[in-house]
């Protein structure tokens, strides 16, 4: 019981020796700590993703399972997660919109707007690990990195460039 209060107090015994971020139990230090190690122990079986957690895993696992548990009472559009239902739910109420303080263009859920909030910050977190050059978003390294790595997703039918 006494562990149980401590999501209720500002107790958090449990810091994290990179980032000093605390936890109020030593199981969420845990999994926090993968982040840093890049530590993946969890692998889907057929398309070989790998998670840091099992519940990630799980719900992962719905994307080739098809189950849909969570649905629109409004559309009936179907739901892999919850927190993607309720995101969808905004569309309908107009409720929740998270608006830019700089340039007042809504979104429905809180990380969009995190996200969209770096264009006016400057904050760029996704740098190449080759030229340094650094991004916004974790695609727009990807696209950057097919440079480097001379991937091509699509060549021409005629000279195969």
């Amino acid at each position: 019981m006494k562990i149980h209060h401590r999501i209720h107090s500002e107790e958090r015994p449990y810091s994290c020796n990179v980032c000093n971020k605390s936890f109020s139990q030593h199981g969420n230090l845990k999994r926090h700590v993968c982040i840093h190690s890049g530590e993946r122990p969890c692998s889907c079986n057929v398309c070989k993703k790998s998670f840091s957690e099992q519940g990630t895993l799980k719900i992962h696992w719905r994307i080739h399972s098809g189950e849909c548990p969570y649905s629109c009472d409004v559309c009936n559009k179907l739901f892999i997660q919850l927190g993607h239902l309720k995101i969808h739910q905004c569309t309908h109420s107009g409720e929740c919109m998270y608006s830019c303080d700089v340039c007042k263009k809504s979104f429905s859920g809180q990380g969009a707007l995190k996200v969209h909030q770096r264009i006016h910050n400057g904050v760029r977190p996704y740098s190449c690990n080759v030229c340094k050059k650094s991004f916004s978003v974790q695609c727009s390294l990807k696209i950057h990195q097919r440079i480097h790595s001379g991937e091509r997703l699509y060549s021409c039918d005629v000279c195969n460039k």
